[in-house]
């Protein structure tokens, strides 16, 4: 079975909230299997961690830090062989206001 361009989407999700993204990747997931699409995922990428070092005090004690650090979650879907009804049911979907999402067809 050869695939072209055409017949795959791919969602790349991100969040710094890993429960609110599993619960993004699962609704996708039921969408695309309801109607009737092929779905390989979630596909979890490495957690990117951004460290923060903050003086404690504004003029004295260079010596006096604190690090604080956000983790940024990631995962990819592919779904194969969509149909129309699939697309608009995925622009239907409710996502979570902390999940970002990328479409690439």
């Amino acid at each position: 079975m050869t695939i072209s361009l055409q017949d795959k989407i791919r969602i790349k999700l991100k969040s710094y909230d890993p429960k609110l993204l599993n619960a993004s990747c699962n609704k996708i997931i039921d969408t695309a299997d309801r109607t009737e699409a092929k779905a390989i995922g979630p596909i979890p990428l490495p957690t990117k961690r951004k460290i923060y070092c903050v003086l404690r005090s504004p003029h004295v004690d260079k010596d006096s830090r604190e690090h604080f650090e956000i983790k940024s979650h990631s995962k990819i879907i592919d779904i194969y062989e969509p149909s129309s009804h699939t697309i608009d049911s995925l622009m239907k979907l409710n996502i979570p206001a902390g999940v970002d999402i990328e479409v690439k067809l």
